[in-house]
């Protein structure tokens, strides 16, 4: 995929040299060249949708929703809203808002009022699209709080003192409601002169203007909008898929969420760049259904984080489903432990699966192993950095470490995003003025080039001066036999100022105790690296995309030991 350039001295820099050129076309104008090479290949399938459409159909498809949101009055620039599970119409509008010029808003399906109300108003959201519901959100119900007159309201006429930039709402349902209108009708909308505008406003976009916002879930302070152009999203789905070695024979399984990079980029993008086929299990991620998905869809490829893995892997009814057709896919969000990765390999098939490494502010992949890497290599680290991107590993002086040791991540190229919206301070905090992006996360480089995430920088425990790598200590506990999953953090400590906790999951029939566990430790594992707290639990606090919330675990924990002095052990 890249040749990481050796570097004399050894610093922990590399460069992704590649023979292939970036692509330098908006994401209308790539699906419409990928429509005219793959006319009659699938390109999305919705099981329970029963939606079935063809690159040739889904590209006019695209082009009516695209018309129809220009004849609501929108205009190139503004942004609009999707707040909603996956569906057949995420997928629609992801292209056909690019296609129009709009700025997709992606929106947390869970976001209750509180939240809806600072993205919309955050970002000035003109128009939102919306279901009526999804599992246990009622979306109209939570409208009614920030649009108490909606019901008095004509559709494009919306009158909201807590969403004052908000005019349309666009219902994704059939039924009507008062005040909102329905998706159906946009097909309607886009007629003669809505395609006719059409037409002139995508002759002058350019690869380089803003088609996306993601909300960053950041644990402190209100979330940030990442703000991604289509060459951004273009190039990294692109080579997310070569690293794949997709084609236009490929059917990729997305349980996914859309909202965040993981669906959108690394699912859609990446085989619509292929002409590759779109297959989505359900709304949310149903573990029976995207076995199901994958059996009867013929499905070569399948994304998801270790513990969609891990609950496929476990389902009662594994054995039933023909997973024979799987070859690759990708396994992201969290370490994977080995003996997952080589159940996934002989049980799933899925010989070439691969690993990445990104986050929302890089489109998001910056690093990514390729089926050629051995297993080991897959597990042990995130690959090698992706093409045309440069990544260098820093200490606390922003001076670049030698291999091997610990370092920031810092990311620079194509990827790398405008910035936050509306929020220069911010952005500046991220960006550095030579466009480096800091991302947080603790890594090292070996002398190949291959990186290893060791946690975020406010992740790093410090117990009596040692510094201590969480993701080091996991990784060693998944070696024993009782331990289905790990998580290590540090708690504060008045005498060494932070001590190691672990929260930790059995496997289903097995047993051990608290004395066993530091007993096994500190036999393989420096002393003050043995978890001094640890807590058996049934579930880790997440985020939807399956994000593991350690400061959720350290704030429980430091309530819980608040009360008693912690003495070392």
């Amino acid at each position: 995929m890249t040749t990481a350039i050796p570097i004399a001295n050894a610093l922990s820099y590399v460069h992704g040299a590649s023979s292939q050129p970036l692509l330098g076309e908006t994401i209308g104008a790539l699906l419409r060249r990928v429509a005219q090479t793959f006319p009659q290949r699938p390109a999305l399938v919705v099981c329970d949708q029963q939606v079935r459409m063809n690159y040739r159909q889904f590209d006019a498809e695209v082009q009516h929703v695209a018309a129809g949101l220009l004849a609501l009055g929108l205009e190139p620039g503004e942004r609009i809203g999707i707040w909603a599970p996956n569906r057949a119409e995420w997928v629609l509008l992801q292209f056909a808002t690019a296609r129009a010029g709009l700025i997709l808003v992606n929106i947390n399906p869970a976001y209750r009022a509180h939240e809806l109300e600072y993205a919309i108003n955050k970002v000035g959201c003109r128009a939102l699209v919306l279901p009526r519901r999804f599992k246990s959100s009622h979306y109209l119900q939570i409208l009614d709080d920030l649009i108490p007159e909606r019901h008095e309201s004509r559709p494009g006429e919306l009158q909201s003192r807590r969403l004052p930039a908000l005019r349309e709402l666009i219902l994704l349902d059939e039924q009507p409601e008062p005040g909102m209108r329905r998706w159906s009708e946009l097909r309607v909308l886009a007629d003669e002169a809505a395609l006719s505008r059409l037409a002139e406003v995508e002759s002058g976009l350019d690869f380089d203007d803003p088609v996306n916002i993601q909300f960053t879930s950041g644990t402190t302070g209100a979330p940030k909008g990442a703000t991604l152009t289509h060459h951004n999203i273009v190039n990294n789905g692109f080579f997310i898929g070569e690293a794949m070695q997709l084609t236009e024979a490929d059917r990729l399984c997305i349980p996914v969420p859309f909202y965040h990079c993981f669906g959108m980029v690394l699912g859609n993008m990446a085989a619509v760049t292929h002409g590759a086929c779109m297959v989505i299990p359900g709304e949310g991620f149903d573990v029976l259904a995207t076995l199901q998905a994958v059996a009867a869809e013929r499905c070569t490829a399948l994304h998801g984080v270790p513990t969609m893995f891990i609950a496929e892997l476990e389902h009662p009814r594994f054995h039933e489903f023909d997973l024979s057709s799987l070859r690759t896919g990708i396994m992201a969000g969290s370490t994977c432990p080995i003996e997952v990765m080589r159940r996934v390999v002989n049980e799933m098939h899925m010989r070439d699966i691969t690993i990445a490494y990104g986050m929302t502010e890089t489109s998001p992949v910056s690093f990514q192993s390729i089926p050629a890497d051995p297993l080991a290599r897959r597990v042990e680290s995130v690959g090698r950095v992706h093409p045309h991107l440069e990544v260098k590993l820093v200490d606390e002086l922003g001076h670049i470490v030698p291999r091997g040791v610990p370092g920031e991540l810092c990311t620079r190229g194509y990827s790398v995003m405008l910035g936050y919206w509306d929020d220069r301070i911010r952005t500046a905090e991220a960006i550095d003025r030579g466009g480096w992006m800091h991302t947080g996360d603790l890594a090292v480089l070996d002398d190949e080039g291959y990186a290893r995430i060791v946690g975020r920088l406010k992740d790093m425990i410090i117990r009596g001066g040692e510094n201590i790598y969480p993701r080091e200590i996991e990784e060693f506990l998944y070696t024993h036999p009782a331990i289905k999953d790990v998580q290590i953090f540090g708690v504060a400590d008045q005498r060494f100022g932070e001590q190691v906790c672990a929260w930790i999951q059995l496997r289903e029939g097995c047993t051990t105790s608290v004395e066993e566990l530091q007993h096994y430790c500190r036999r393989h594992i420096a002393y003050y690296k043995v978890p001094h707290h640890i807590r058996f639990v049934d579930s880790f606090p997440m985020t939807v995309t399956g994000k593991v919330q350690k400061y959720l675990m350290r704030e429980t924990m430091e309530r819980e030991l608040k009360p008693a002095e912690t003495v070392d052990g």
